[in-house]
């Protein structure tokens, strides 16, 4: 049994009862198969995933400590239990800490205490800054990992004292770093400063403006499959999808961000995601906390699919093609379950690719993908 009673100390429990509003959860639905906190944190031996709650927005200027965790689990519960393998345990929300970074420090623990004995740990935020939190909890563990964040803005505005608009610059340059590889997906060009995304490049970081997101969704499946850690920021989201986002009213719509948290959950790499800046005063009739609800719901759909992926090692499973490009002989691999593909490296490693990377090698193209990796190697 996994001894995680020490984190008790760091969390308020979850009221069932409450969240339903006091009907209880019928057969079927999340609410009532769901291992929670209610008192006692549950044994989580069995469970595949943990959610904890942090309603912490002082990084973001607001000291009202955030119901949006709660909110996002009365519509998360209700839903339909489809995936009968997968085990989802909720551990409660973390207490509000004296000071901001006690919060962070609660945080981390937990993150940290859960990502070390194999779960995988779903955050429901509070401010974007927390993604200081859930990083560092791979930081006290000593693993070095690709992060992954979803965002409309760039988070780098060091003139702001704001930790929720410069929260990237302390997590990207800070040391020790454990950042191998950053990505940034849908950032909305108009929204930020053009030295921003210089700075990123130099670093041979990625990002992935939103209108190449939506034409290309598809693209951004090895992104997330090489990926450990994901932070989701809601004002990535359109607003007529995310009606308490007032960011802009262009974004994801609410069908993108649903793909991009399957492909999270297929990943046999992402142990962590953290869904950031939903307003609970600024939504319209929930819907907000509906469309994370199911945003998380494609999350446990990814895994479960995820997990009838073949290993490479056994290549009676993959369709092998072998080809060349700029005098350089590679191979491709696709999957005869799920049709994803990966690309060999000179060191014969293999990284996530997509068709596209394949196309382009046959065309003679060094695809860009296989490019950046050797820039980083």
């Amino acid at each position: 049994m996994s001894d995680v009673s020490s984190l008790t100390d760091f969390l308020d429990p979850v009221d069932r009862f409450q969240l339903s509003h006091d009907e209880g959860y019928p057969e079927g639905q999340i609410g009532r198969t769901i291992l929670a906190n209610e008192g006692e944190i549950p044994d989580l031996d069995s469970a595949d995933i943990v959610l904890v709650g942090c309603g912490e927005q002082r990084g973001d200027g607001n000291s009202v400590y955030s119901l949006a965790p709660d909110v996002i689990r009365s519509q998360f519960y209700e839903l339909y239990y489809w995936h009968k393998d997968i085990q989802i345990a909720d551990i409660g929300n973390i207490k509000c800490g004296a000071t901001l970074a006690d919060s962070y420090a609660a945080l981390r623990t937990v993150v940290g205490e859960l990502i070390n004995i194999g779960k995988t740990v779903i955050i429901l935020g509070g401010s974007h800054d927390l993604t200081l939190a859930q990083y560092d909890a791979y930081k006290s563990l000593n693993r070095i990992i690709e992060a992954t964040t979803i965002d409309g803005l760039i988070d780098l505005k060091t003139d702001s004292p704001l930790k929720s608009k410069n929260f990237l610059m302390e997590m990207l340059t800070g040391e020790p770093n454990f950042i191998r590889h950053y990505n940034h997906i849908a950032f909305q060009s108009y929204l930020v400063h053009p030295g921003m995304l210089e700075t990123l490049d130099k670093l041979r970081f990625d990002c992935y403006r939103l209108g190449n997101v939506k034409e290309h969704i598809d693209e951004m499946e090895p992104v997330l499959r090489n990926s450990q850690m994901l932070s989701f920021d809601i004002s990535a989201l359109q607003y007529t999808a995310a009606p308490s986002n007032f960011l802009s009213p262009n974004g994801l719509n609410g069908e993108e961000a649903c793909s991009l948290t399957r492909y999270a959950g297929m990943s046999p790499n992402m142990n962590s995601l953290g869904i950031y800046g939903y307003s609970v005063e600024n939504d319209t009739q929930q819907l907000t906390a509906k469309q994370i609800a199911q945003m998380l719901w494609y999350f446990i759909d990814g895994m479960w699919q995820g997990r009838h992926e073949a290993l490479l090692a056994e290549r009676e499973s993959f369709f092998e093609f072998n080809t060349a490009f700029a005098e350089i002989d590679t191979v491709f691999l696709q999957s005869k379950k799920t049709g994803r593909w990966w690309m060999q490296l000179p060191d014969k490693s293999y990284i996530a690719c997509s068709y596209q990377d394949y196309i382009q090698a046959s065309s003679n193209e060094i695809p860009e993908r296989w490019l950046r990796a050797q820039e980083r190697s």
